[in-house]
């Protein structure tokens, strides 16, 4: 599918949304889930460069982001310890 016709489709879903008044809070609660794991890949990628020298290196993937960005640093602390001790 060419780029311009996948960018009118999310332009027209976001003005149909505009017009027709999106349900507030199942969005808010999307945007606060996405926001977390966003951030729980930053927290992942600056971890991964502090402990580059002990040869930790955490994947930043799906599950890892989630874990990371909603349990924040106790999460990292579980991730690190699972890494280090399990695998």
């Amino acid at each position: 599918m060419e780029p311009i016709v996948v960018i009118s489709i999310l332009g027209g879903l976001i003005l149909l949304l505009l017009f027709s008044g999106a349900p507030a809070k199942p969005v808010r609660l999307i945007g606060q889930g996405v926001m977390k794991m966003l951030i729980g890949a930053l927290l992942l990628f600056f971890l991964n460069l502090a402990l580059n020298r002990f040869n930790i290196h955490i994947p930043i993937n799906f599950a890892t982001s989630a874990v990371s960005g909603f349990l924040g640093i106790p999460g990292l602390a579980a991730l690190v310890a699972i890494q280090k001790w399990i695998i």
